[in-house]
């Protein structure tokens, strides 16, 4: 199968492809795409939690033809009360940004950062469910595309504008599954924490009000599942990371974080292996906004 056919096929035609596919987009694949000419949407998601702002990074050298994307203004809502650090975006207002970033309808749309993609996991959530299908996360980022020597642009890039719709409005109940917090405190789900141990387990926490994690939780940090040059880990070491852990291979599992972003990098991490995963979106810090919420301290 062609590259542009690798990253077009979805559930509804085209050659079946595996779970992998349907999510990650090697730097050879995209390469090959971008030499072929095709038409294929860049979005540059970097950010991190000491350096939310990418912009200035992005502008030093990104992809050829990439767009920046900020996650704290275009991939969150800041307005919305009560749903964490990092609330969803409406469908409405993502159709408008995505249009903004030259989001053309049925065309492939890749996402990068340039740190333990996180800023790539959250722009892949929001955008497939809000029913864009045809959304990869570039494998191994930015750091991938520089030592197998990618070009890179300096500058801004401003698309010409796209014509996607956003099927779903309310990405709550959108095209993947999510949990409210009181679904997240209720029976019968496996909830694995992505963050850090240290704040996992209350020691330390740097941003919230409150330390500790949400009883019966499990920790699997995000970092965990990535390989040492930022790529993902492939099934057999999820499937350890995960029977170490004694969850099981069939039970319903959910991820949450600090306010849903690097949970995204756990649902995509799962997804790449064939594995549907919910998100808590408002996370940790939905969660310990309540002081009526119970708060677990220490290990598992």
């Amino acid at each position: 199968m062609g590259n542009a056919a690798r990253l077009c096929a979805d559930d509804q035609g085209g050659e079946s492809v595996g779970a992998r596919d349907q999510v990650l987009v090697t730097v050879a694949e995209l390469a090959a795409l971008l030499e072929a000419g095709e038409a294929v949407s860049i979005l540059d998601v970097r950010w991190r939690l000491d350096e939310p702002d990418g912009r200035p990074a992005y502008l030093a050298g990104h992809l050829p033809g990439a767009v920046y994307v900020s996650l704290e203004e275009e991939l969150s809502d800041h307005s919305v009360a009560g749903r964490g650090r990092h609330p969803l975006p409406s469908g409405t207002d993502l159709r408008a940004a995505a249009r903004r970033w030259g989001i053309r309808q049925d065309s492939p749309v890749v996402v990068y950062d340039d740190w333990n993609r996180a800023g790539s996991a959250r722009a892949w959530w929001v955008l497939t469910a809000a029913g864009l299908p045809n959304v990869r996360i570039l494998d191994g980022g930015l750091a991938a595309w520089r030592s197998d020597g990618g070009r890179l642009e300096t500058g801004e890039v401003t698309p010409r504008p796209g014509n996607v719709t956003v099927p779903h409005d309310d990405l709550y109940a959108g095209g993947r599954p999510t949990l409210t917090a009181e679904q997240a405190g209720a029976a019968g789900v496996t909830l694995l924490d992505a963050r850090a141990p240290e704040r996992f387990r209350g020691e330390v926490e740097p941003i919230d009000p409150a330390a500790g994690h949400i009883p019966g939780a499990t920790n699997l940090p995000s970092t965990a599942i990535l390989t040492p040059d930022g790529t993902f880990a492939g099934a057999g070491a999820l499937n350890r990371l995960l029977a170490d852990r004694g969850i099981d291979h069939d039970g319903a599992v959910a991820a949450y974080c600090g306010s849903g972003v690097t949970a995204s990098v756990t649902v995509a991490a799962l997804a790449a292996v064939g594995r549907e995963v919910a998100l808590f979106p408002g996370s940790w810090s939905e969660w310990c906004s309540d002081p009526g919420r119970a708060v677990a301290r220490g290990p598992e």
